[in-house]
């Protein structure tokens, strides 16, 4: 879908759509509208007994004096309630109803449509942001979808004075793409992206500006990367670990290092999965697709900060060479590690890929993405990622991103014992601990490969990386969570 800018003026050709708030007098381009339908969307409204709440819509067609257009009418709830997220929220809500029809344009009438916490270029750009997000769609392999089934929203105008909204929403729109990319690779099934073709996909970055580097198993191996190679030594593909390089800061600056769980299907090795739900294995990449979208959308906007985004891609798959339980690896840290379950497989990927980055880069701070647990999901439900830091200040640092972005996470604990818990008999440690705190001493297994005075956090989007329901700037399926996450804390710390 496309979107335009325009002059607020009344739509003449298109669905439109217009936001209402809970309180107050209605905007001008409602206003405008009423005048045009002599009455007719007052008295339409009130027999629908819309009041402008917080993601209501009404679906009007018909009406007298602009018959041959659909106009939705879409609650903003209170004005002093309005907020960057809760206009994009607005943006989603008023875009979902069109997209059920088969209208080809749409136009968004915002004049009036401001409040003192919020300029009208700003909530603009915001509505459109929130549009666009919400009209994405995954329908690639679908080769029988009936007419109105298919997606024809292909325009979205949006009619505003502000001359400053398409300025406002440039950047937007880079960050939604990346977004997109994340839910892309999310989606997609695992005979498409497997380790190769996620690389290669991450070459085709290049064309933002992005230096893309991958290391292929010999390299590896050079490397001493045991953990990592230990679990896709079971598959047919070639595990590979990427790393995409954005240098738009000052020169020689430490940068701000993004590592992703890359596992592109997860059947759990050896200590195989039950197959219900297997399928939904494919979206175990969703740390790496994270930082992989967020690359996308950083370089895409030309950010002023140095960025690195490392990814560690495998298959765990339970053939004859597979890693089994009680095998010993050693790490390329030098360190060993007892595997006790192939299934705690995606720490092993990590913890390599930490320690890598941190040998090559040094950065100044390092945020890991990964479904790493279903524990989190326990905790927390599909409601919130797990954060995990021992450093107060990068605490702050991402909670404070998350509220801006919207992607909402919540600190769990992590603590000498979480660490204790996680010791072997055998080796310098093991991959799993008691049942009970897993989420933790998940993370701590990856703490064991953070150097000494090294700024860094685990954050668990395990219930994050896919959604069971609509949301409002998200349809089912891919979230694309962790994209704005870390385009914002950059944007607030390294530019």
């Amino acid at each position: 879908m496309k979107v335009a800018f325009s002059k607020a003026a009344l739509p003449t050709g298109a669905a439109v759509i217009v936001p209402a708030f809970e309180d107050g007098d209605p905007t001008a381009a409602q206003a405008s509208l009423e005048s045009a339908t002599s009455g007719a969307l007052g008295k339409a409204i009130k027999a629908a007994k819309f009041a402008g709440k917080k993601g209501q819509t009404l679906d009007l067609v018909g009406l007298s004096g602009l018959e041959s257009v659909r106009i939705v009418m879409v609650g903003a709830g209170k004005r002093a309630d309005l907020g960057l997220l809760e206009a994009e929220a607005v943006g989603g809500a008023g875009v979902a109803p069109i997209l059920k029809t088969q209208e080809t344009s749409a136009v968004f009438a915002l004049d009036g449509f401001a409040t003192d916490n919020l300029a009208a270029g700003v909530a603009a750009a915001r509505i459109a942001f929130g549009a666009m997000l919400k009209a994405y769609r995954f329908d690639k392999y679908r080769t029988k979808l009936e007419k109105e089934q298919k997606p024809a929203l292909d325009k979205l105008t949006i009619n505003t004075p502000a001359a400053d909204a398409k300025t406002k929403f440039a950047d937007l729109e880079k960050v939604a793409a990346g977004v997109a990319l994340t839910r892309d690779l999310v989606s997609e099934p695992p005979n498409i992206l497997y380790p190769e073709s996620f690389a290669a996909r991450c070459k085709e970055l290049e064309a933002l500006g992005i230096k893309v580097t991958v290391l292929g198993e010999k390299e590896m191996q050079k490397l001493g990367m045991g953990m990592l190679l230990g679990v896709g030594q079971g598959s047919i593909r070639e595990s590979k670990l990427v790393a995409m390089e954005w240098m738009g800061g000052k020169k020689g600056a430490a940068p701000a290092a993004f590592v992703g769980k890359g596992v592109c299907f997860d059947t759990g090795g050896i200590s195989l999965k039950p197959g219900p739900g297997m399928d939904e294995m494919k979206w175990d990449m969703g740390g790496a697709g994270a930082v992989t979208g967020a690359m996308a959308a950083i370089a895409g906007r030309k950010a002023k900060a140095n960025v690195v985004g490392v990814i560690g891609l495998v298959e765990n798959m339970p053939d004859g060479g597979a890693q089994r339980p009680g095998d010993i690896v050693t790490s390329m840290s030098g360190q060993t590690v007892e595997i006790l379950n192939t299934d705690a497989e995606g720490r092993l990927v990590l913890g390599d890929a930490v320690w890598w980055t941190q040998e090559k880069y040094k950065p100044k701070a390092m945020i890991d993405l990964a479904t790493l647990t279903g524990a989190i999901i326990i905790s927390l439900a599909h409601e919130y990622a797990g954060l995990f830091t021992q450093d107060d200040k990068l605490a702050e640092q991402i909670a404070a991103a998350a509220d801006a972005s919207g992607d909402a996470i919540w600190r769990m604990p992590l603590a000498k014992a979480h660490f204790d818990m996680i010791k072997s008999e055998v080796a310098d440690m093991k991959n799993i601990g008691p049942r009970e705190g897993g989420s933790s001493t998940a993370a701590a297994f990856i703490g064991k490969f953070v150097k000494d005075g090294q700024s860094w956090a685990h954050i668990d989007i395990a219930g994050m990386a896919w959604n069971t329901k609509d949301k409002p700037t998200c349809p089912k399926g891919g979230a694309g969570f962790g994209v704005r996450l870390l385009d914002e804390y950059v944007r607030a710390n390294f530019e």
